[in-house]
């Protein structure tokens, strides 16, 4: 999340009310004649015959799906929708190689023939994967200064993770790569986990990918006001340990941080201690009293866990029905708050012009970054990263409207919550170049642009098919949206655009797609949903080409 004084990043690796219409809403807000088909409907299904017999469909033609000699393909998960149509998530291996990049869906119709395959590889793999480069002169690679590494102390090789020779697939060239992990700390003391792809054959440094995904806001209010919780009781004392969302809970770091050990093998993580009261009230809605910001957090995650459940009927991140646990005061005055794969870590901020960062589109960004990770798994690097990011701040936007909240109603203002000083929020889904680095419009560049400001295309893409162009008040604040090609835009209305966004998320999008890939990937979404002839496509397409996408 770009804002203010730091290249802030609601990011990640990253709402209990129905929804509510905004004021000074248009009929678009509206639920229309057209009811879409719910994907609660869209059930996970252990059936091994289906996911069989799309492998067997993909790789009986090698030349159509790009599935060649030398590869196997391990089905992930499958999904099956109302109408009998399958989805099978696969990753791919060549030669016992992992493929990054080379994972894959393919989509059945109800008869179990291969319809189509949602991919990025364009070709069939056939390379050597004798490499000319050893793992120590890799490993050196990785750890060679340059515009990334300087950025991080204590740079040192992972001992958790040995390099691996995979074949690196993203940018669409496959290319045999040693993937070299390493740890070390984030300028701001966010933790870093390193992922470098060195070319096997050249020892040159291909890409880098960190693995923490960050919030870069600087401070958090919360502004929620009484808020119900499920806590636990444990003898004469209460738990901030909600066990009906998968046994969420919140912890106190004490202002402590993640130690080396931790950063660079992986073991010794303090988790903290779980927050705990004498009654059932934790709080007092100041920050003179520890308990608050944990409320905060264990709302936002509460929150966040019904949106997700009662509008897509996914169960938690990570859809199996466990939950994660989220890490409160971490640091002495930490501006940022992150998503490492398996919790939600929340700093203090300054206390001058951010205060906790525990806000409810916080919350929903970060545990998006979760979703992501279980489902298309975008890379975070060039298109796909600002699509991840842009994936997050579409769904902390979703439910703080989800939330209903008169403390903290619903816009499209993100990190707008925390800022004490009266300050500009950090990114604004309107007007995305309103924070100076964030771009309204799609280019040849936008690829190359930080993945939180390329994100700027995909959050004003969701704003025009929400709410449309022009001006209006959304939440008590003046929103105002133009369009990249001069044109004018209706919007179908948040809760369609929602739909269609997390259906293309769960189901089209893979690790390498970009905007072009997105931009297909909603229009089959939409037609799923509403069919290929429906204004709610027509209106997808019209908004990718005003924010000049196709």
């Amino acid at each position: 999340m770009a804002g203010a004084t730091t290249a802030a990043a609601v990011a990640g690796t990253a709402f209990v009310a129905s929804f509510g219409s905004p004021a000074g809403a248009t009929p678009a807000d509206s639920a229309s004649a057209v009811t879409p088909v719910s994907l609660s409907a869209q059930k996970v299904i252990d059936d091994e015959s289906v996911a069989a017999k799309a492998v067997k469909a993909l790789t009986s033609k090698p030349s159509t799906w790009k599935v060649g000699a030398g590869q196997e393909l391990e089905p992930v998960v499958t999904l099956k929708d109302a109408s009998g149509a399958t989805h099978v998530r696969m990753n791919r291996t060549y030669e016992g190689l992992e493929v990054v990049g080379g994972d894959l869906v393919a989509h059945q119709n109800k008869s179990g023939a291969v319809t189509s395959v949602s991919q990025g590889l364009e070709k069939v793999l056939d390379l050597s994967v004798k490499p000319g480069v050893t793992k120590d002169a890799a490993m050196k690679a990785a750890l060679t200064l340059d515009a990334v590494t300087k950025a991080i102390t204590d740079l040192q090789a992972d001992k958790k993770h040995a390099p691996k020779l995979v074949v690196d697939a993203v940018d669409g060239t496959p290319t045999l790569a040693w993937r070299v992990t390493t740890k070390g700390k984030q300028s701001d003391g966010t933790p870093s986990r390193l992922a470098t792809y060195v070319d096997a054959a050249s020892g040159k440094v291909l890409r880098r990918v960190e693995g923490i995904h960050t919030v870069d806001g600087e401070g958090n209010t919360l502004y929620s006001g009484t808020v119900p919780l499920q806590v636990t009781q444990n003898g004469s004392t209460y738990e901030l340990r909600d066990e009906t969302r998968g046994g969420t809970y919140t912890t106190d770091m004490n202002n402590a941080e993640d130690s080396i050990l931790c950063q660079l093998l992986g073991f010794g993580c303090a988790a903290g201690d779980v927050v705990t009261s004498p009654s059932s009230t934790f709080g007092n809605g100041s920050n003179d009293d520890r308990a608050t910001a944990a409320a905060d957090a264990q709302y936002g995650t509460n929150v966040t866990w019904d949106y997700y459940n009662e509008v897509h009927g996914r169960d938690g991140i990570f859809g199996d029905g466990s939950g994660s646990y989220n890490r409160v005061h971490y640091g002495n005055g930490y501006v940022n708050a992150f998503w490492d794969g398996e919790k939600m870590t929340y700093g203090d901020g300054d206390g001058v012009g951010y205060g906790p960062l525990v806000s409810l589109d916080v919350a929903g960004h970060e545990m998006t970054h979760g979703v992501t990770e279980n489902t298309s798994g975008l890379e975070y690097s060039g298109e796909s990263g600002g699509l991840n990011e842009s994936t997050s701040d579409i769904f902390g936007t979703a439910v703080e409207f989800y939330a209903d909240n008169a403390e903290d109603q619903g816009d499209y203002l993100i990190g707008e919550a925390f800022i004490l000083d009266g300050g500009d929020p950090l990114r604004r889904m309107d007007n995305p170049s309103f924070d100076g680095n964030s771009v309204n419009c799609w280019s040849s560049s936008t690829g190359d642009l930080d993945v939180h400001y390329s994100s700027g295309v995909g959050n004003h893409f969701f704003y025009l098919l929400s709410e449309g162009s022009g001006t209006k008040t959304i939440g008590g604040v003046e929103h105002s949206s133009t369009t990249c090609d001069g044109s004018t835009i209706t919007g179908i209305g948040r809760d369609k655009a929602e739909q269609i966004w997390f259906r293309a998320n769960s189901t089209y999008f893979t690790s390498t797609t970009d905007y072009a890939g997105a931009r297909d990937a909603t229009v089959k979404a939409a037609t799923d949903i509403y069919g290929a002839d429906s204004a709610e496509v027509s209106a997808v397409e019209a908004a990718w080409s005003a924010v000049s996408v196709g």
